[in-house]
């Protein structure tokens, strides 16, 4: 699989902390272009691993790149918070691995319109099946909504500022290409933030296309699927790039590992609720420096570990 040249991100870190055994059962729940699977694979000898993602154009381009491997490979058109209807009933699993990262062939795609560098129809869908688009949550969102979303997932602090002149745009004419979006935010912005180093439509375009793919509600159900599906003993994985999805990620393990939901002040435990998740990393393990210096895309990467029990 020569065709694997970049270097995924927290690769090693990614491969120590799932524990990988020949004969061992692992899901890679967030495909993309492979590498990870690339290295998971290479381990394995009578075990199988599944490999999931939205994006019908991976599956694809996976299963010609992995063919020599298909005999314990699987891959799963969907999305990982589906893993029920995914996997094979009472199959368990010996690790799974989530990297939140968008895929960079998505981004780099013109016509998926994921970039505010290429003209493009306003799309931004990982699966192109679904019916919503960035187009109908520019156009068709409310003011307020499209200034939370900005806020939210964007950090974007002229939020309201560039929420109102989509409204103001879209009632002489639908905002429908990419260019038309980023002409739009760069009018409600100051020149001081037009002359900074980021691009001045970066934090919008993050903030819609994590809105189009329900992206942080995907991630507040990745414990709960994962964890029923692992065997005992089997590790859990996560990759994060942003604080929301990290802040999500970091709260639904803990809860798994405490167990109890009984409020601090009960004396005695009445909700019965044992532990199912094991804490392995306490804090999140982050990038080398070596790793950063040949992948900068790596700075706000975050992985965090856990064990079922």
């Amino acid at each position: 699989m020569d065709s694997f040249s970049h270097r995924p991100v927290l690769l090693r870190e990614c491969l120590n902390a799932l524990e990988i055994r020949p004969d061992g059962v692992y899901l890679d729940g967030t495909f993309g272009r492979g590498g990870h699977s690339a290295e998971i694979v290479r381990q394995l000898t009578t075990g199988r691993l599944y490999c999931v993602d939205r994006d019908q154009a991976a599956i694809d381009a996976g299963r010609e790149r992995f063919a020599p491997f298909l005999d314990k490979v699987t891959f799963l058109h969907g999305n990982f918070e589906d893993l029920d209807e995914l996997l094979p009933e009472g199959e368990r699993l010996d690790g799974m691995l989530f990297d939140l990262g968008v895929s960079s062939p998505q981004l780099d795609d013109p016509e998926r319109g994921f970039s505010y560098m290429h003209d493009a129809p306003l799309d931004m869908r990982m699966d192109r099946t679904q019916a919503l688009t960035a187009a109908e949550v520019v156009n068709g969102w409310s003011r307020e909504e499209l200034k939370r979303i900005l806020y939210d997932y964007g950090e974007e602090r002229y939020a309201p500022a560039i929420s109102a002149a989509i409204c103001r745009r879209r009632e002489e004419a639908p905002v429908e290409t990419t260019f038309q979006l980023v002409e739009v935010i760069r009018s409600a912005m100051p020149a001081a933030a037009l002359r900074e180093k980021q691009h001045p439509a970066k934090r919008s375009f993050q903030a819609i296309r994590i809105a189009v793919n329900d992206e942080l509600g995907a991630v507040e159900r990745i414990v709960g699927q994962a964890v029923p599906r692992l065997a005992k003993g089997g590790r859990l994985a996560v990759i994060t790039f942003h604080s929301l999805e990290d802040r999500i990620i970091k709260r639904d393990m803990a809860q798994a590992a405490k167990g109890c939901t009984c409020p601090p002040d009960f004396p005695v435990c009445v909700c019965g609720k044992k532990p199912t998740l094991r804490m392995v990393t306490r804090k999140p393990i982050l990038p080398s420096e070596e790793e950063l210096a040949e992948n900068p895309r790596a700075r706000s990467a975050k992985l965090r570990v856990a064990e079922r029990v």
